[in-house]
């Protein structure tokens, strides 16, 4: 994580040091290439929300092997501007990598997904054996 310091207040006593407060402790997040994924289980399959906002839906790849779904995601763009002078980079969303382990109970050839308001949607269907429904046996 980045700090940025400011020693001389001289010219104005304390706002130095409550912009120091400000870019280090209240904005202080730790910088990470991996989006944030939310699981959730329907009676149809699991839903998978990947929180990606502001990037573009042609550079996402999604793909299975044996039991793995990998969702990854690559962009390059160089933007190099010499008048500007960077005092904090939080944007660091090129490029990403998230694997799952899918189980046998799921119907990997029914995987569909969707990317709108910044939200990668994947839903990956059971198989028809896994959503049978629970039956009461009576014993006799």
């Amino acid at each position: 994580m980045t700090r940025f310091k400011v020693k001389n207040d001289v010219l104005v006593p304390g706002f130095f040091n409550m912009m120091d407060r400000f870019l280090n402790e209240e904005f202080a997040m730790p910088k990470t290439n991996q989006p944030s994924v939310n699981i959730h289980e329907t009676p149809g399959g699991y839903a998978l929300k990947v929180i990606a906002p502001g990037l573009k839906k042609s550079e996402f790849k999604i793909s299975t092997d044996k039991n793995l779904l990998t969702i990854s995601y690559e962009h390059s763009e160089e933007n190099k501007t010499e008048d500007e002078k960077l005092i904090r980079n939080e944007y660091q969303f090129s490029s990403f990598k998230r694997t799952f382990t899918l189980g046998e109970q799921l119907n990997r050839e029914g995987i569909t997904a969707k990317y709108e308001d910044g939200v990668l949607n994947i839903f990956i269907p059971k198989a028809e054996e896994a959503k049978a429904e629970t039956k009461s046996i009576e014993i006799e």
